[in-house]
């Protein structure tokens, strides 16, 4: 019989070869753990940038539906685009159709009509993911906000 002898730089290169793919394996996985995190914090502080500057939307057309109709709007609904028709107390056009259904970017938006003004509550969608804080208006148009998934009060911080 007739051995065939291994090459041994052929054997020498597919270790070589082989100690690549785990030492690339290794790098992808490092990075992969520092990289996915920062873009989760990143996305999540996008969602409460534009949590934040929708209530201030809000605010505004609370002011302008007060100004309009004498009274602050009891739901979001009130503030949006009408059902049909013109504008008017039941749809005031002041806001647009995606913030008056009263979700977006990641938050929760529930608004509710008082004798004398009105409660804005901004909620996470998924606490954590979407958003770690929950923020609260009123008439007073100051905005309050909580860290983590108990909703901001007036008594909660102010805003910087």
């Amino acid at each position: 019989m007739h051995r065939q002898r291994r090459n041994p730089l052929v054997v020498a290169l597919l270790i070589v070869i082989a100690l690549m793919v785990v030492i690339a394996g290794v790098v992808v996985f490092t990075i992969g753990s520092v990289a996915v995190p920062k873009m989760q914090r990143a996305v999540r502080q996008a969602a409460e940038v534009s949590a934040v500057q929708q209530i201030r939307t809000i605010q505004a057309a609370q002011t302008q539906y007060f100004s309009q109709f004498g009274r602050y709007a009891a739901s979001l609904a009130e503030l949006g685009p009408p059902a049909g028709g013109g504008a008017g107390p039941s749809g005031a056009d002041l806001i647009p159709a995606d913030v008056a259904s009263g979700v977006k970017g990641g938050y929760r938006f529930t608004l509710q009509g008082t004798a004398s003004g009105y409660q804005l509550h901004a909620v996470p969608i998924t606490q954590g993911k979407t958003g770690v804080r929950t923020f609260y208006t009123d008439e007073s148009l100051a905005v309050h906000q909580n860290i983590g998934p108990t909703p901001a009060t007036a008594a909660s911080p102010d805003l910087p």
